[in-house]
């Protein structure tokens, strides 16, 4: 049956649902167990640092302006989770390729009953890292050249520019976890790019969907298998035997 061209979120959430498959479960573990280790890390290092930089600053200030304290570590609070989720979104991406990677190739095994010719153990999985990285490396570049394009855009038409930040940061979604089952079969990045831009429309969704999911703490922890899970099922229903196009 056609799928309809904005059927990207009907990924994720079927994605949300192989999570709980006994065959890959132990594949699903392993890239939250890395995100709650970076996130506990990041969160503990950032808040404990603003607590001092709040203490300085109220040392600082006269003591009538004490209440300023209330109003300090909410904000602050605000700000460590707005600049943790995005380093925690980029660090662990990296960290967790090769096992991102493993992931996908199970779930496309499950799903087509073939086997993927790519990460077939964990420890193998492992010693794929600095290939993976390599691949991180490949996408951080094309993200930075998006990053320059729509920093340009925001000065031309300001009042647009967090709309074009988060479809930027949206279609750079759909980029990372459509690229894990392609990576595993050996194709180029370029052709990756390709391919999902055959189905624009449905990886932009796609793509949106997960970016809104990486902005909601606890969930954020789970939304990257989930990720990978839809879209290693887009690349089997769609991607798979698409035309190449330009991303």
């Amino acid at each position: 049956m056609t799928q309809p061209p904005l059927s990207g979120p009907q990924y994720l959430k079927r994605g949300f649902s192989l999570l709980r498959e006994p065959g890959i479960r132990l594949f699903v573990i392993l890239p939250i167990l890395v995100n709650v280790l970076i996130f506990g890390t990041l969160s503990y290092l950032t808040l404990d640092k603003l607590g001092q930089w709040i203490g300085q600053v109220m040392a600082w200030l006269p003591q009538w302006l004490s209440f300023l304290e209330w109003l300090l570590w909410p904000l602050a609070v605000i700000l460590v989770l707005v600049i943790v989720m995005y380093v925690f979104s980029t660090v662990a991406n990296l960290i967790a390729a090769p096992f991102n990677g493993l992931l996908s190739e199970k779930v496309e095994e499950m799903l087509t009953g073939e086997e993927v010719a790519g990460r077939e153990t964990i420890l193998q999985a492992i010693a794929s890292f600095p290939r993976s990285i390599g691949r991180e490396c490949h996408k951080l570049l094309y993200y930075l050249g998006f990053a320059i394009v729509t920093l340009i855009a925001s000065f031309v038409i300001s009042p647009l520019s967090p709309l074009l930040w988060f479809a930027m940061n949206a279609w750079m979604m759909a980029i990372e976890y459509l690229d894990y089952p392609m990576d595993n079969r050996g194709m180029a990045f370029s052709e990756s790019r390709r391919r999902t831009g055959s189905q624009r429309a449905t990886s932009f969704s796609f793509g949106a969907l997960v970016m809104v999911g990486t902005m909601i703490p606890l969930l954020n922890l789970i939304i990257m298998p989930a990720a990978v899970c839809g879209g290693t099922l887009m690349w089997v229903e769609r991607l798979k035997d698409a035309p190449a196009k330009n991303a």
